[in-house]
């Protein structure tokens, strides 16, 4: 089916309209007569088959058609300006919208922002956080940043880099725990994943203790390192996302060794075409040092690559 023309001045006149809810008011809005308004909302309607207002005897009431109309016509004229203004200023911008893992965008991304922002200032970055459940397509993501294996269908998946996990704590707690066996008298906080840890004591060679089937599980390790910070117990999180808490002291790490489960990864759907947006990001995080920036105790492959574990 063919659409018909909608002429600008009309979807114009029936915007400012809607808004005051009188021709008159959207005539002196415009600078153009009540009669002028009037007669682009008829054609408009003429064009549309439908009626769009209902003229009563003081003002306009908007018809159902005229309420679904409404904002799919403000919001192109608010695209339409913004988009005029970039233009008329010599400033354009692509769009390029990343999802991430919460931890990853807290603790990783956010503090190399500005220098993203500095090294390609056409890109207008938007950024949403997640738990690690995400739909590229239905939430019309560019990328996503994701922690796993790196297998998930239908999807693009470039490597990161490794973040192992430790246990973290308060530095009250940290004080008390000499071996890996004390932490038996404390509280544990974990991830959904059941076993990692008792994967983490195998790692220490150390007994796995009865209050490990008590731990407190979480859907965060920003919830759960929040808990920590608050002495509810001792979270296994990685150290690499959480360096400003190390550095500042509010969290320490009182045991070296440390889990691998899995890698962040850079996502995206395998039918989506890269943009220039997009290249210059995959590009540059690409070459980012995992460590470099707030890595308070070393750089971390080197600690992964040495642990034994």
């Amino acid at each position: 089916m063919v659409r018909p023309f909608l002429p600008l001045n009309a979807l114009r006149a029936f915007e400012a309209s809607a808004r005051h809810l009188s021709f008159t008011r959207a005539g002196i809005e415009l600078a153009v007569t009540q009669a002028a308004v009037s007669q682009q909302v008829r054609s408009l309607e003429q064009r549309l088959g439908v009626q769009l207002f209902r003229r009563l005897p003081r003002g306009l009431r908007i018809t159902a058609e005229g309420e679904a109309l409404l904002p799919v016509v403000s919001d192109a004229f608010d695209r339409l300006a913004t988009t005029l203004d970039r233009v008329g200023s010599g400033k354009v911008r692509e769009l390029l919208v990343v999802g991430a893992v919460g931890t990853f965008a807290v603790g990783w991304l956010l503090p190399r922002l500005e220098d993203f922002r500095r090294a390609h200032p056409f890109v207008e970055l938007r950024l949403s956080t997640n738990n690690n459940r995400v739909d590229l397509a239905a939430e019309g993501l560019d990328f996503s940043v994701r922690f796993g294996n790196g297998a998930w269908h239908g999807l693009d998946a470039t490597e990161l880099f490794e973040a192992p996990l430790t246990p973290l704590c308060t530095p009250e707690l940290a004080a008390a725990l000499d071996t890996p066996q004390d932490l038996g008298a404390l509280t544990l906080l974990r991830s959904y994943r059941v076993d990692e840890w008792s994967r983490w004591f195998a790692a220490t060679g150390a007994d796995v203790p009865p209050n490990i089937a008590g731990a407190i599980v979480f859907d965060s390790s920003l919830a759960m390192m929040e808990a920590a910070e608050q002495g509810v117990g001792v979270a296994l999180a990685p150290a690499l996302m959480f360096s400003r808490q190390l550095r500042n002291g509010s969290i320490r790490r009182p045991f070296p060794a440390s889990i691998s489960l899995g890698s962040y990864w850079l996502t995206k759907l395998k039918s989506r075409k890269p943009t220039a947006a997009m290249r210059a990001f995959s590009d540059w995080i690409a070459a980012q040092d995992p460590g470099s920036r707030n890595e308070p105790f070393g750089d971390m492959r080197q600690q992964h690559s040495a642990r034994g574990a």
